[in-house]
């Protein structure tokens, strides 16, 4: 079924996006990027780390040429990167919308992993001598980005942050639509943003889960994941209030599960997985065979492809449609990775495009399914679902649909 299955007015419709991330710094850097099948892992010259020699998806923009470009100049110290790289997001998003009325109606969802972590890094030894002023110490608090970002468009109600691992800006757009559904917005910012930090690097290469050349998601020779950092953030809202000429697409569907599995890794048999896909089927009004593409959660780890693939054949069977991991070009943008491949499910429903899998060599033996290895254009897309996988078993999938 293709039509919505509420009343037209209980519609959600998203009517503008935003995107940072190693691709460019907006929407349309980011489609030039995806067009040239160019990645953005590169070995990380900006963060202060002795890890550089491992690619990973940096914002090749200093903290200083992002304040600049956002044109601010007084109070840079109270700026963590974080919530530099949301700001720059959420700007194209609500300038793409054309978002102003009441800022009463108009609410925030924002999510993050690391906060302030990164400032912290830097500038801990200082604050705690006294150094720097103290009052610092909040920038580390997840809300700061959030706050930030609502100060910049007079958002005064409704403000929240989500961190649920790597699925929150995911559920920031689920708990965005429920929002509505309720009456209690008109129209919701939702998305993430996060800054690469050492600790999530070092941490990742505990785990010794870090590819050391580029993640190559859903292939036999996967050797661990490529982080990332960036920001991407979507108008939401209703079609009482939308404006036609303003709607990209529809949030068909969505659901979030918890399965509860593991600390960090996900179910052998995907079942979690499954489930949340499935719920978002059925809240969409869709069967499995509506769905023209997945953008995959796909973070290239041995454990991960395998739950996530075989949640995808337990789901669509023989019927798989075309299946690929947009990680090999942004890397693992951590909280922000739902909402920077909610961006990139919209612009492959607007363009009919399907984007391929980069470093793709040799199949999993494991699948019966290979990912998109060539870029498709005049593809016949009608919805895109987009998955979501996080620590503890925090899974979110989202459908977007033509308008």
């Amino acid at each position: 079924m293709n039509d919505c299955q509420l009343p037209t007015e209980d519609c959600l419709l998203i009517t503008g996006v935003g995107i940072i991330s190693a691709l460019g710094r907006s929407v349309k850097e980011t489609l030039d990027a995806l067009r040239k099948q160019q990645s953005g892992l590169s070995p990380v010259t900006i963060l202060d780390t002795k890890l550089k020699h491992i690619p990973a998806g940096e914002v090749k923009y200093s903290d200083e040429e992002l304040l600049d470009q956002l044109g601010i100049s007084t109070g840079r110290d109270a700026y963590t990167r974080t919530a530099l790289l949301g700001l720059a997001a959420a700007e194209e998003a609500m300038r793409m919308s054309q978002s102003g009325g009441d800022k009463k109606r108009i609410s925030l969802v924002s999510s993050t992993t690391t906060g302030g972590m990164r400032f912290h890094e830097k500038n801990a030894r200082e604050i705690f001598s006294g150094t720097i002023d103290r009052k610092y110490i909040s920038l580390l608090d997840c809300a700061d980005a959030a706050q930030q970002i609502a100060q910049r468009f007079g958002i005064t109600e409704n403000i929240t942050t989500v961190s649920t691992a790597c699925s929150s800006s995911a559920n920031a757009i689920i708990v965005g639509a429920r929002m509505i559904k309720n009456g209690l917005a008109d129209k919701v910012l939702v998305g993430g943003t996060d800054a690469l930090t050492r600790f999530a690097l070092n941490g990742f290469n505990s785990l010794e889960i870090l590819s050391p050349d580029g993640c190559r998601p859903f292939d036999a020779r996967r050797n661990g994941v490529s982080l990332g950092e960036g920001a991407a953030y979507l108008v939401l809202e209703s079609a009482a209030t939308a404006r036609p000429e303003r709607i990209l697409c529809r949030l068909s569907g969505y659901a979030n599960t918890n399965e509860a599995y593991h600390q960090t890794a996900s179910s052998p048999g995907g079942e979690g997985a499954a489930h949340s896909i499935r719920q978002a089927l059925a809240s969409a009004g869709l069967r499995p065979e509506d769905i023209d593409y997945i953008n995959a959660h796909g973070t290239g780890t041995q454990i991960n492809d395998l739950s996530e693939g075989r949640a995808i054949e337990t789901v669509f069977g023989h019927h798989i449609p075309p299946v690929s991991s947009t990680k090999g070009y942004t890397g693992h943008t951590l909280a922000a990775a739902g909402a920077a491949e909610a961006v990139i499910s919209i612009l492959a429903l607007q363009h009919s495009m399907l984007f391929p899998n980069l470093r793709f060599t040799a199949p999993m033996p494991e699948l019966s399914f290979t990912p998109q290895t060539t870029l498709e254009e005049n593809a016949p897309l009608r919805h895109v679902l987009s998955n979501s996988f996080g620590f503890g078993g925090s899974n979110a999938s989202l459908i977007f649909s033509r308008p």
